[in-house]
């Protein structure tokens, strides 16, 4: 496994194995599931994530795996499946059955939808064995989130954005009792263990306005996270640690900084970020614009934004602009940070010997070569018409 995971990486074996050990790099792979392993983290190419799943009023179960077959095609690295109502299990195990790429999951969707506030840490235990023996690969546990954050949080423009969050919370308020995923934290760990599950964990109180960015309550979740990664650690269990969420762009690399400090160079996988929260209908814009800053300051992991984000749940088209604007975004930081130019320096060629074919064959969104057919075998663009520089160049200076 490692020597084909270092190869398809372009890094040592030994140095993937390095990775793995000291936790800056995690395998995601459920041992019961046949599929490729991939790696997210230091020193490996920077991956992306595609969100689907029915809501319980919108969406139909194979709606969402024509949207799954999409992500997949378009080159998402891994899907996770949000779905809560009736029809959200069968998503989950069609996804896993149509699908060749890691898949996450929120039990905590499951498990509340099921019970709500009479939910327990049994029947969340029971919800996140059934989905490790389905073979989901990773899973958003919102174990940082405490009873001590949640009644302080007054200050914030929008108190909680994360749904998976925004439950606990509710169950803890009510309950007035500590976070079920906290207090049992180590029985979660065990089955995951089993089944070689990667802990994702998860960012409750990741900020939904930039105004709120890095603030007290984000910070002292992060702080909690950097604890319970020990821990998982220790069970040997791989870890992710979820992030924000708005953030403006000048504390963009503070909040890298942080997590990698405070959660010991674990991967950081971040929504976006959203640089401003104006972008409804163009979020996926906002989000690759983070998500580059991000992932060059060393961010592993993005989750994909679709111009759906805050308007409803995403199309097919939608799903493959998220994935395009996030793959723009994951290779522009892995030019920085890896030094992975190759491919544009042979785009760059292409483009001097005006050499169409060769061009759409690099491009990140495979499907511009059709849309601009008409161009293949053409020496001029309608841009510059016979004014082109690159033929200019040719026919007078011999270039």
């Amino acid at each position: 496994m490692f020597e084909e995971l270092a190869k398809r990486e372009g890094i040592g074996k030994e140095k993937l194995k390095r990775g793995v050990k000291n936790g800056s790099i995690v395998i995601v792979k459920n041992s019961a599931r046949d599929i490729k392993p991939i790696a997210i983290g230091a020193g490996v190419s920077t991956k992306i994530n595609a969100n689907i799943g029915v809501s319980s009023v919108e969406g139909t179960t194979e709606g969402e795996i024509k949207k799954a077959r999409a992500a997949e095609a378009c080159g998402a690295d891994t899907i996770m499946d949000l779905s809560t109502g009736k029809d959200a299990k069968d998503v989950r195990r069609q996804i896993l059955k149509h699908t060749t790429v890691p898949l996450g999951t929120v039990p905590i969707y499951d498990a509340f939808c099921e019970k709500k506030i009479d939910m327990d840490i049994e029947s969340i235990l029971k919800v996140i064995e059934k989905q490790c023996r389905e073979g989901v690969d990773f899973m958003t546990i919102h174990s940082g989130i405490t009873l001590d954050i949640v009644k302080n949080i007054d200050d914030r423009i929008i108190p909680i954005t994360s749904r998976g969050g925004s439950f606990i919370a509710a169950w803890m308020v009510k309950n007035n009792e500590e976070n079920p995923l906290y207090t049992g934290f180590g029985e979660i760990l065990e089955i995951l263990r089993e089944y070689d599950v990667v802990a994702s964990l998860g960012d409750a109180m990741r900020p939904a306005a930039i105004a709120d960015a890095t603030d007290w309550v984000q910070i002292q979740e992060l702080i909690n996270l950097g604890r319970l990664t020990k821990t998982a650690r220790a069970a040997g269990v791989g870890v992710i640690i979820e992030g924000p969420g708005h953030v403006p762009l000048d504390q963009i690399e503070a909040n890298v900084k942080l997590e990698k400090r405070l959660c010991d160079n674990a991967p950081f996988y971040v929504l976006g970020p959203l640089v401003t929260d104006i972008g409804a209908g163009h979020d996926h814009i906002t989000g690759a614009i983070g998500g580059a800053v991000a992932a060059m300051h060393g961010a592993d992991f993005l989750c994909y934004v679709t111009p759906s984000e805050h308007l409803g749940l995403p199309t097919i088209d939608d799903v493959k602009q998220g994935i395009i604007a996030s793959k723009i975004a994951a290779h522009a930081a892995d030019v920085v940070k890896l030094g992975r130019i190759e491919k544009d320096d042979e785009m760059s060629k292409a483009r001097n010997r005006l050499d169409w074919n060769k061009m759409f064959s690099l491009c990140i969104d495979k499907d511009i070569g059709a849309t601009h057919a008409h161009l293949k075998g053409q020496k001029e663009c309608t841009m510059c018409g016979q004014y082109c520089a690159l033929k200019i160049m040719k026919e007078y200076l011999g270039q």
